[in-house]
């Protein structure tokens, strides 16, 4: 069956453009406003070569997104036109398996393509761009183990779940309102377990060793009365020279993982600062709100698929026409519906990154107040952002569609304007 340039076809090829365009405006734009001049407030951490590194950095990773994402397109569209959806649907029922089968394989088989197609993109940003810029710690045999990993992982995790999604949509009326139970329980375990049982297979998690670091963290949290028990150090160095911390755990149990790079570049009162952020995203409930919404979007998720695979829709039997696939099934639905969605994902994460951004503040306040010390986390904002070779100046409309953080400088004016702490 050949792909139909019907109305849902060219309103879906005018979305995708227009995501593409206004990215692509996006990125001339925050080009353009790179600034020669050091920002005043960062002179303390940068000098002029470490600034024109950073600079470097934003300019060749603009350019290489700007390659992937052409190249992205362009798959996309190819496949599309020259009826690649169509083929691999008859090709999968032509092997006569029952309908789970055929539709984790026709998913799969797309899953496998789409990964090779990116793979060349991903090796030439972790070997040849990041290690021009001195981040790329991966060796090959580690990247390879990473990739083998992640499959093993879908494998195990997220093929059964795909396959109880598909049996689901082929058993239930109200379907979308079982698999969004499914997904959110599934989602829930995961994040359960992936401190014990996943997480540890990427990374080393030593305990934090006894000394001034631990005493220090031990001291904030029981003043914060945040229920800390246990306290992990990450050889992040083992793939970058980035820096990172974070904090998993439900309930009254919280792990707090520290990366090695961080650890090593910064002093023990700013390592405390950047964990009072943490806890200020516990204590301030951003993890609950941020949970609960993602509840709610994965329904809402559901609810417009269960309208996508409705065989009896017009705007079904049109979406399948567009993509030249004859027969409405769950696994093809899903695919199209990924693809239908994407466009509709991007201006969602719009207000997303804004709340993301306004809880950054939050907790960057109560760090402030919890440390007492507000120039502390400032002076610590400024070492992550030397280490990681941010962009100073982004432009808003970069920071608009992507910036689930502020930018450092926005964050530290922020700081400096908070009311002084009162004296005891």
């Amino acid at each position: 069956m050949t792909p139909e340039f019907n109305t849902v076809a060219i309103v879906l090829l005018v979305a995708l453009f227009l995501l593409w365009n206004l990215d692509f405006i996006a990125t001339l734009l925050n080009l353009g406003s790179l600034k020669p001049e050091l920002p005043e407030e960062f002179r303390s951490v940068y000098d002029e070569e470490k600034y024109a590194q950073s600079q470097d950095y934003t300019r060749a990773k603009s350019r290489f997104g700007i390659i992937t994402s052409i190249a992205s397109l362009t798959v996309l569209l190819v496949f599309w036109f020259v009826g690649g959806f169509s083929w691999l649907d008859s090709w999968t029922r032509s092997l006569e398996w029952s309908p789970i089968p055929t539709g984790l394989l026709f998913v799969c088989t797309l899953m496998f393509g789409s990964y090779l197609a990116g793979l060349p993109g991903e090796i030439y940003f972790t070997f040849k761009l990041e290690e021009q810029f001195g981040f790329n710690k991966t060796t090959p045999k580690t990247f390879l183990t990473d990739q083998i990993r992640n499959i093993g992982i879908f494998l195990v995790i997220g093929l059964p779940l795909l396959a109880a999604i598909f049996a689901i949509f082929l058993t239930f009326e109200n379907a979308w309102i079982y698999g969004w139970l499914l997904t959110v329980a599934w989602s829930l375990i995961a994040q359960y377990l992936a401190p014990t049982y996943i997480l540890p297979l990427y990374n080393k998690f030593e305990p934090m060793a006894e000394g001034e670091l631990k005493d220090a963290i031990n001291a904030m949290a029981q003043r914060c009365d945040f229920p800390l028990t246990e306290l992990k150090i990450v050889d992040g160095s083992r793939r970058s020279g980035k820096t990172n911390a974070y904090f998993t755990g439900f309930g009254k149990s919280k792990k707090i993982a520290l990366f090695d790079t961080l650890v090593e570049k910064h002093t023990t009162e700013e390592l405390v600062a950047v964990l009072a952020h943490e806890i200020g995203h516990f204590k301030r409930k951003h993890i609950i709100q941020r949970m609960a919404l993602g509840i709610v979007q994965t329904g809402l998720i559901f609810f417009l698929l269960g309208l996508v695979l409705n065989p009896t829709s017009p705007f079904s039997r049109e979406l399948f026409d567009a993509f030249g696939i004859e027969i409405i099934s769950p696994h093809a639905g899903l695919v199209l519906f990924m693809i239908l969605f994407n466009p509709i994902s991007r201006l969602i994460s719009i207000p997303m990154h804004a709340w993301s951004r306004k809880h950054e503040f939050e907790a960057d306040a109560y760090a402030a107040e919890a440390t007492g010390k507000p120039e502390i986390m400032i002076e610590a904002l400024k070492k992550v952002s030397k280490d990681n070779l941010d962009n100073l100046t982004p432009h808003q409309l970069r920071v608009v569609l992507d910036y689930s953080h502020p930018p450092m400088l926005v964050r530290i004016q922020a700081l400096r304007a908070l009311p002084p702490a009162p004296s005891a």
